[in-house]
């Protein structure tokens, strides 16, 4: 491996032996070191391969902002909580998770506490994330002298979330938080009732939404022109697909993307589910 940039000490930019660009950490790694030189494979202590196309020297030059005990704290914390796969998916998740966790740190010893505005919309929209985010807070609380406090369940939890977008923009999990919130209630107007935040079909129906996100982002969404199935979700579900259409409506409102025919159609199957499943008495 060939180093490219050094960021300091401990953290270089490096051209891998496949060709693709790594950040590599480990204690000395960059001192006294020149781009073109090798890499001193024995100071690696860590690899980060940026993922989804993410810029590679923006994350190096936040990971040497870092405290390395911090990046260590968080790798050992996702283990103790069962979240280890979760770091070998997105290895930039474990630097913006030590990125919130060093910066919470240093809110707390200077007293500044933070309420966080979005904790009814996170449990009830994220719950397996925040459930996982809360394992993961206790596992950071376990390492560190003055624990932080619960409502960074919170955040960690949008990290989460996050990790399942191409970019490392925390704004767009803000914004589907949002736009989701925004979509349950035109539902709720529709049809006239308040769904349950433990059901079965509304839990469905946000995984959906969350994927059609991305869809959207990657500007992939599902295209088959006028499919037969489609077509037949929309002749049986005609009120479920009023309602997809107004949701659509909202999505492009606030995305600035048209849904396709097809999207539209899915929408209304998961909102015929909601639906149903609210009127079984």
């Amino acid at each position: 491996m060939e180093i490219l940039r050094v960021f300091n000490n401990n953290v270089v930019l490096a051209r891998g032996d496949g060709g693709d660009e790594v950040i590599l950490t480990g204690r000395g790694l960059g001192f006294q070191a020149r781009p073109g030189q090798p890499v001193d494979t024995a100071k690696v202590v860590r690899v980060f391969r940026p993922d989804d196309g993410r810029d590679p020297d923006h994350l190096g030059e936040l990971l040497a902002g870092i405290a390395p005990e911090y990046v260590q704290l968080v790798v050992a914390a996702l283990t103790d909580a069962g979240l280890e796969g979760r770091a070998a998916q997105s290895p930039t998740l474990v630097i913006a998770l030590a990125d919130h966790v060093s910066f919470a740190v240093r809110r707390q010893r200077l007293g500044l506490a933070i309420d966080y505005p979005l904790v009814g919309e996170v449990t009830h929209l994220y719950a397996q994330e925040y459930r996982e985010a809360s394992a993961l807070l206790a596992a950071v609380n376990a390492r560190l002298v003055e624990p932080l406090p619960d409502g960074e369940a919170v955040a960690l939890t949008l990290h989460l979330v996050n990790a399942g977008f191409t970019t490392g923009d925390l704004s767009h999990t803000y914004t589907m938080t949002g736009v989701i919130q925004q979509m349950v209630a035109v539902i709720e107007q529709t049809y006239g009732f308040t769904l349950n935040p433990g059901s079965v079909g509304l839990g469905r129906f946000i995984t959906h939404v969350r994927y059609l996100f991305v869809r959207i982002h990657q500007h992939q969404q599902l295209d088959e022109g006028h499919s037969t199935i489609g077509q037949a979700i929309r002749d049986v579900h005609p009120e479920a697909l009023r309602c997809a259409e107004r949701l659509a409506a909202v999505m492009e409102l606030r995305l600035g993307a048209a849904l396709t025919d097809d999207e539209i159609s899915y929408l209304t199957l998961h909102v015929a589910r909601v639906a149903s499943e609210q009127r079984v008495p």
